[in-house]
């Protein structure tokens, strides 16, 4: 895994939560430019009522230039 300074977890459970994940990481990312994602993961869980999608970002801050 690459050096990371901080992770960032999304988490829908409902349906429509789910529909929308997306926007809203794209909304973070936009709103934190000086942050680089490193990697990702995406999780999936369920039960008989429930499932549970969980998108998890690693990120660090952008390297700086003069």
């Amino acid at each position: 895994m690459h050096n990371f300074t901080g992770v960032k977890v999304f988490s829908a459970t409902k349906a429509q939560e789910r529909q929308v994940i997306g926007d809203l990481i794209r909304d973070w990312i936009e709103r934190n430019p000086h942050l680089e994602i490193v990697e990702r993961e995406m999780l999936q869980s369920s039960d008989t009522k429930f499932h549970c999608l969980t998108i998890i970002l690693f990120f660090r801050e952008r390297a700086r230039t003069a």
